[in-house]
Protein backbone atom coordinates (compact mmCIF):
# COMPACT_ATOMS: atom_id res chain seq x y z
CA UNK A 1 0.00 0.00 0.00
CA UNK A 2 1.43 3.38 -1.03
CA UNK A 3 2.00 5.88 1.75
CA UNK A 4 0.37 9.22 0.98
CA UNK A 5 2.28 12.32 2.03
CA UNK A 6 1.31 15.90 1.28
CA UNK A 7 3.60 18.65 2.49
CA UNK A 8 2.51 22.25 3.09
CA UNK A 9 4.16 24.68 0.71
CA UNK A 10 6.30 26.21 3.49
CA UNK A 11 7.59 22.77 4.59
CA UNK A 12 8.36 21.79 1.01
CA UNK A 13 10.43 24.95 0.52
CA UNK A 14 12.32 24.38 3.76
CA UNK A 15 13.23 20.84 2.72
CA UNK A 16 14.31 21.99 -0.75
CA UNK A 17 16.52 24.67 0.79
CA UNK A 18 17.97 22.19 3.28
CA UNK A 19 18.65 19.71 0.46
CA UNK A 20 20.64 22.33 -1.45
CA UNK A 21 22.69 23.72 1.43
CA UNK A 22 23.44 20.81 3.77
CA UNK A 23 26.82 19.09 3.73
CA UNK A 24 25.46 16.03 5.52
CA UNK A 25 24.93 13.31 2.90
CA UNK A 26 22.53 11.34 5.11
CA UNK A 27 20.38 14.42 5.77
CA UNK A 28 20.33 15.12 2.04
CA UNK A 29 19.05 11.59 1.31
CA UNK A 30 16.27 11.95 3.91
CA UNK A 31 15.16 15.27 2.42
CA UNK A 32 15.09 13.88 -1.11
CA UNK A 33 13.12 10.79 -0.09
CA UNK A 34 10.43 12.94 1.54
CA UNK A 35 10.33 15.30 -1.46
CA UNK A 36 9.98 12.39 -3.90
CA UNK A 37 7.18 10.83 -1.90
CA UNK A 38 5.49 14.22 -1.71
CA UNK A 39 5.53 14.26 -5.54
CA UNK A 40 3.47 11.05 -5.56
CA UNK A 41 6.13 8.33 -5.75
CA UNK A 42 6.16 5.31 -3.50
CA UNK A 43 8.98 4.81 -1.02
CA UNK A 44 10.39 2.04 -3.24
CA UNK A 45 10.29 4.22 -6.37
CA UNK A 46 11.88 7.11 -4.48
CA UNK A 47 14.65 4.81 -3.27
CA UNK A 48 15.24 3.63 -6.83
CA UNK A 49 15.61 7.19 -8.14
CA UNK A 50 17.81 8.39 -5.28
CA UNK A 51 19.95 5.25 -5.05
CA UNK A 52 19.26 4.08 -1.50
CA UNK A 53 17.84 0.88 -0.03
CA UNK A 54 13.99 0.65 -0.20
CA UNK A 55 13.72 -0.29 3.48
CA UNK A 56 15.68 2.85 4.37
CA UNK A 57 13.30 5.01 2.35
CA UNK A 58 10.27 3.36 3.99
CA UNK A 59 11.75 3.94 7.45
CA UNK A 60 12.42 7.61 6.61
CA UNK A 61 8.81 8.13 5.53
CA UNK A 62 7.40 6.34 8.59
CA UNK A 63 9.48 8.44 10.97
CA UNK A 64 8.52 11.63 9.13
CA UNK A 65 4.83 10.80 9.54
CA UNK A 66 5.37 10.37 13.30
CA UNK A 67 7.81 13.19 14.11
CA UNK A 68 7.56 15.58 11.14
CA UNK A 69 10.73 17.52 10.19
CA UNK A 70 12.51 16.67 13.45
CA UNK A 71 12.87 13.08 12.20
CA UNK A 72 15.23 14.19 9.44
CA UNK A 73 18.03 15.17 11.79
CA UNK A 74 20.53 12.78 13.35
CA UNK A 75 19.33 12.03 16.87
CA UNK A 76 22.81 10.97 17.95
CA UNK A 77 23.44 14.66 18.64
CA UNK A 78 21.42 14.13 21.82
CA UNK A 79 23.67 11.34 23.07
CA UNK A 80 25.77 13.76 25.10
CA UNK A 81 29.33 15.01 24.84
CA UNK A 82 31.48 13.35 22.20
CA UNK A 83 34.61 11.43 23.17
CA UNK A 84 36.81 13.14 20.60
CA UNK A 85 36.73 16.88 21.22
CA UNK A 86 39.22 19.65 20.40
CA UNK A 87 41.41 18.75 23.40
CA UNK A 88 41.73 15.13 22.24
CA UNK A 89 42.53 16.25 18.69
CA UNK A 90 45.23 18.60 19.97
CA UNK A 91 46.67 15.80 22.14
CA UNK A 92 46.72 13.55 19.06
CA UNK A 93 48.63 16.20 17.07
CA UNK A 94 51.20 16.53 19.86
CA UNK A 95 51.63 12.75 20.05
CA UNK A 96 52.24 12.50 16.29
CA UNK A 97 55.01 15.08 16.54
CA UNK A 98 56.97 12.51 18.57
CA UNK A 99 57.84 8.83 18.06
CA UNK A 100 56.59 5.73 19.94
CA UNK A 101 59.88 5.17 21.74
CA UNK A 102 59.34 8.52 23.51
CA UNK A 103 56.34 6.88 25.23
CA UNK A 104 58.17 3.65 26.15
CA UNK A 105 57.25 1.47 23.15
CA UNK A 106 59.84 -0.57 21.26
CA UNK A 107 58.92 0.93 17.89
CA UNK A 108 60.34 3.61 15.62
CA UNK A 109 57.11 4.36 13.69
CA UNK A 110 53.45 4.58 14.60
CA UNK A 111 50.77 1.96 14.09
CA UNK A 112 47.08 2.62 14.75
CA UNK A 113 47.05 0.18 17.67
CA UNK A 114 50.03 1.81 19.42
CA UNK A 115 48.66 5.28 18.69
CA UNK A 116 45.31 4.34 20.28
CA UNK A 117 47.09 3.02 23.38
CA UNK A 118 49.23 6.13 23.79
CA UNK A 119 46.18 8.34 23.29
CA UNK A 120 44.35 6.41 26.03
CA UNK A 121 47.33 6.69 28.39
CA UNK A 122 47.67 10.41 27.72
CA UNK A 123 44.06 11.58 27.69
CA UNK A 124 42.30 8.65 29.46
CA UNK A 125 39.97 8.48 26.44
CA UNK A 126 39.60 4.98 24.98
CA UNK A 127 38.63 4.93 21.29
CA UNK A 128 38.67 2.09 18.80
CA UNK A 129 41.15 1.75 15.96
CA UNK A 130 38.38 2.31 13.41
CA UNK A 131 37.26 5.52 15.12
CA UNK A 132 40.88 6.65 15.41
CA UNK A 133 41.32 6.19 11.67
CA UNK A 134 38.33 8.48 11.03
CA UNK A 135 39.77 11.13 13.35
CA UNK A 136 43.14 10.93 11.55
CA UNK A 137 41.42 11.51 8.22
CA UNK A 138 39.57 14.53 9.65
CA UNK A 139 42.94 15.93 10.81
CA UNK A 140 44.38 15.22 7.31
CA UNK A 141 47.11 13.02 8.77
CA UNK A 142 48.94 11.31 5.90
CA UNK A 143 50.92 8.10 5.56
CA UNK A 144 54.20 9.35 4.11
CA UNK A 145 57.91 8.68 3.95
CA UNK A 146 60.39 10.18 6.38
CA UNK A 147 63.06 12.47 4.92
CA UNK A 148 66.67 11.99 6.04
CA UNK A 149 68.57 15.16 6.89
CA UNK A 150 72.06 16.07 8.06
CA UNK A 151 72.57 18.66 10.76
CA UNK A 152 74.36 21.85 9.73
CA UNK A 153 77.81 21.95 11.38
CA UNK A 154 77.70 25.73 11.75
CA UNK A 155 76.66 27.33 15.05
CA UNK A 156 72.93 28.06 15.01
CA UNK A 157 73.40 31.83 15.27
CA UNK A 158 75.81 31.91 12.33
CA UNK A 159 73.52 29.75 10.18
CA UNK A 160 70.47 31.91 10.93
CA UNK A 161 72.40 35.09 10.20
CA UNK A 162 73.59 33.77 6.82
CA UNK A 163 70.11 32.54 5.84
CA UNK A 164 68.62 35.89 6.85
CA UNK A 165 71.14 37.76 4.69
CA UNK A 166 70.38 35.62 1.62
CA UNK A 167 66.63 35.93 2.11
CA UNK A 168 66.95 39.69 2.35
CA UNK A 169 69.02 39.74 -0.85
CA UNK A 170 66.39 37.68 -2.65
CA UNK A 171 63.49 39.85 -1.43
CA UNK A 172 65.16 43.20 -2.13
CA UNK A 173 67.75 42.87 -4.91
CA UNK A 174 69.60 46.02 -6.00
CA UNK A 175 68.38 47.82 -9.10
CA UNK A 176 69.15 46.04 -12.41
CA UNK A 177 70.47 43.02 -10.52
CA UNK A 178 68.96 39.52 -10.45
CA UNK A 179 69.05 36.84 -7.76
CA UNK A 180 68.97 33.20 -8.88
CA UNK A 181 68.95 29.83 -7.11
CA UNK A 182 71.17 27.17 -8.67
CA UNK A 183 71.61 23.42 -8.26
CA UNK A 184 72.14 20.21 -10.23
CA UNK A 185 69.82 17.23 -10.61
CA UNK A 186 70.67 13.64 -11.55
CA UNK A 187 68.59 11.93 -14.25
CA UNK A 188 68.88 8.11 -14.13
CA UNK A 189 67.67 5.75 -16.82
CA UNK A 190 66.95 3.25 -14.04
CA UNK A 191 63.60 4.63 -12.84
CA UNK A 192 62.97 5.81 -9.32
CA UNK A 193 60.36 3.42 -7.95
CA UNK A 194 57.67 5.15 -5.90
CA UNK A 195 54.09 4.89 -4.67
CA UNK A 196 51.16 4.82 -7.07
CA UNK A 197 47.45 3.98 -6.89
CA UNK A 198 46.79 0.34 -7.80
CA UNK A 199 43.87 -2.06 -7.76
CA UNK A 200 43.73 -4.62 -4.98
CA UNK A 201 45.72 -7.71 -5.93
CA UNK A 202 47.49 -5.91 -8.78
CA UNK A 203 51.03 -4.53 -8.49
CA UNK A 204 52.31 -2.19 -11.16
CA UNK A 205 55.50 -3.38 -12.85
CA UNK A 206 58.27 -0.99 -13.94
CA UNK A 207 60.75 -2.37 -16.47
CA UNK A 208 64.35 -1.36 -15.75
CA UNK A 209 67.02 -1.24 -18.49
CA UNK A 210 69.46 -3.33 -16.45
CA UNK A 211 72.49 -1.14 -17.08
CA UNK A 212 71.99 2.34 -15.72
CA UNK A 213 72.85 5.50 -17.61
CA UNK A 214 73.00 8.99 -16.15
CA UNK A 215 72.60 12.56 -17.29
CA UNK A 216 72.95 15.71 -15.22
CA UNK A 217 71.09 18.99 -15.51
CA UNK A 218 72.40 22.20 -13.97
CA UNK A 219 69.78 24.89 -13.56
CA UNK A 220 69.32 28.41 -12.26
CA UNK A 221 65.87 29.59 -11.16
CA UNK A 222 64.71 33.19 -10.94
CA UNK A 223 61.83 33.33 -8.40
CA UNK A 224 60.83 36.87 -9.40
CA UNK A 225 60.20 36.16 -13.10
CA UNK A 226 59.91 32.37 -12.93
CA UNK A 227 62.59 31.83 -15.61
CA UNK A 228 64.75 28.75 -15.38
CA UNK A 229 68.00 28.38 -17.32
CA UNK A 230 69.23 24.81 -17.81
CA UNK A 231 72.26 23.04 -19.28
CA UNK A 232 72.83 19.28 -19.36
CA UNK A 233 75.75 16.89 -19.72
CA UNK A 234 76.93 13.36 -19.03
CA UNK A 235 78.94 14.27 -15.90
CA UNK A 236 78.47 16.52 -12.91
CA UNK A 237 81.77 18.26 -13.53
CA UNK A 238 83.23 21.76 -13.41
CA UNK A 239 82.62 22.31 -17.12
CA UNK A 240 78.88 21.69 -16.60
CA UNK A 241 78.70 24.47 -14.01
CA UNK A 242 80.82 26.75 -16.23
CA UNK A 243 78.39 26.14 -19.11
CA UNK A 244 75.58 27.27 -16.81
CA UNK A 245 77.45 30.46 -15.90
CA UNK A 246 78.06 31.20 -19.59
CA UNK A 247 74.37 30.65 -20.29
CA UNK A 248 73.46 33.08 -17.51
CA UNK A 249 75.71 35.72 -19.08
CA UNK A 250 73.80 35.33 -22.36
CA UNK A 251 70.31 35.28 -20.87
CA UNK A 252 70.91 38.15 -18.41
CA UNK A 253 73.32 40.24 -20.48
CA UNK A 254 71.29 43.39 -19.70
CA UNK A 255 71.60 42.87 -15.94
CA UNK A 256 74.28 44.84 -14.09
CA UNK A 257 75.05 41.92 -11.79
CA UNK A 258 73.88 38.31 -11.36
CA UNK A 259 73.69 36.89 -7.84
CA UNK A 260 73.64 33.07 -7.69
CA UNK A 261 72.64 31.35 -4.42
CA UNK A 262 73.87 27.75 -4.32
CA UNK A 263 75.25 24.98 -2.12
CA UNK A 264 78.85 24.15 -1.24
CA UNK A 265 79.41 21.39 -3.80
CA UNK A 266 83.07 21.15 -4.89
CA UNK A 267 82.48 22.03 -8.55
CA UNK A 268 81.08 25.39 -7.46
CA UNK A 269 84.37 26.35 -5.75
CA UNK A 270 86.96 24.95 -8.12
CA UNK A 271 89.94 26.92 -9.40
CA UNK A 272 88.48 26.98 -12.89
CA UNK A 273 85.30 28.62 -11.59
CA UNK A 274 87.30 31.18 -9.58
CA UNK A 275 89.40 31.99 -12.65
CA UNK A 276 86.30 32.34 -14.85
CA UNK A 277 84.64 34.70 -12.37
CA UNK A 278 87.82 36.77 -12.24
CA UNK A 279 87.82 37.20 -16.04
CA UNK A 280 84.25 38.58 -16.09
CA UNK A 281 84.79 40.97 -13.22
CA UNK A 282 81.85 41.16 -10.80
CA UNK A 283 79.18 40.32 -13.36
CA UNK A 284 78.37 37.10 -11.44
CA UNK A 285 78.61 36.77 -7.65
CA UNK A 286 78.24 33.38 -5.95
CA UNK A 287 76.55 33.25 -2.53
CA UNK A 288 76.98 29.95 -0.72
CA UNK A 289 74.32 28.59 1.61
CA UNK A 290 75.24 27.10 4.99
CA UNK A 291 76.09 23.38 4.70
CA UNK A 292 73.18 20.94 4.60
CA UNK A 293 70.42 23.53 4.16
CA UNK A 294 68.69 22.35 0.95
CA UNK A 295 65.33 23.75 2.04
CA UNK A 296 66.74 27.26 1.56
CA UNK A 297 67.50 26.61 -2.12
CA UNK A 298 64.26 27.30 -3.97
CA UNK A 299 65.21 25.31 -7.06
CA UNK A 300 65.15 22.09 -5.00
CA UNK A 301 61.33 22.09 -5.12
CA UNK A 302 61.44 22.24 -8.90
CA UNK A 303 63.74 19.21 -9.08
CA UNK A 304 61.43 17.30 -6.69
CA UNK A 305 58.53 18.04 -9.03
CA UNK A 306 60.56 16.69 -11.96
CA UNK A 307 61.17 13.42 -10.11
CA UNK A 308 57.54 13.16 -8.98
CA UNK A 309 56.11 13.76 -12.45
CA UNK A 310 58.72 12.38 -14.85
CA UNK A 311 61.46 10.12 -13.51
CA UNK A 312 59.46 8.16 -10.93
CA UNK A 313 58.19 4.87 -12.41
CA UNK A 314 59.06 6.11 -15.92
CA UNK A 315 58.99 3.78 -18.94
CA UNK A 316 61.52 5.47 -21.24
CA UNK A 317 63.84 3.03 -23.02
CA UNK A 318 66.70 5.44 -23.75
CA UNK A 319 68.30 8.22 -21.78
CA UNK A 320 67.62 10.72 -24.57
CA UNK A 321 63.89 9.91 -24.44
CA UNK A 322 63.93 10.52 -20.69
CA UNK A 323 65.72 13.86 -21.11
CA UNK A 324 63.18 14.86 -23.74
CA UNK A 325 60.39 14.04 -21.27
CA UNK A 326 62.08 16.14 -18.59
CA UNK A 327 62.35 19.18 -20.86
CA UNK A 328 58.83 18.59 -22.17
CA UNK A 329 57.58 18.67 -18.58
CA UNK A 330 59.50 21.87 -17.86
CA UNK A 331 58.10 23.45 -21.02
CA UNK A 332 54.49 22.44 -20.36
CA UNK A 333 54.67 23.29 -16.67
CA UNK A 334 56.84 26.39 -16.66
CA UNK A 335 57.05 27.92 -20.11
CA UNK A 336 53.72 29.73 -19.92
CA UNK A 337 54.78 31.67 -16.84
CA UNK A 338 58.51 31.39 -16.72
CA UNK A 339 60.14 30.19 -19.91
CA UNK A 340 62.75 27.45 -20.19
CA UNK A 341 66.18 28.05 -21.74
CA UNK A 342 68.22 25.01 -22.67
CA UNK A 343 71.90 25.42 -23.52
CA UNK A 344 74.09 22.43 -24.34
Amino acid sequence: MRTRLRLPRSSRRRLQRLDRKTRDANLRVRCRVILKVDQGLSARAAAREIGCVPSTAARIVARFLEQDEASLYDRRAENGQRKVDDDVRQALREILLRTPDAFGYQRTSWSLEVLARVLAETTHIQISVGHLWKVLRELKVRWGCARPIVACPWPAARRRRRVRELRELQRHPPRREVVLFSDEVDIHLNPRVGRDWMLSGHQRLVLTPGKNQKAFIAGAYDPRTGRIVCVDGDRKAVWLFLNLLRALLQVYRSARRIHVILDNYTIHKSRAVVAFLRTIGEKILLHFLPPYCPEENRIERLWRDVHDNVTRNHRCKTLQDLLDQVYLYLDSRLLVRWGTCRHV
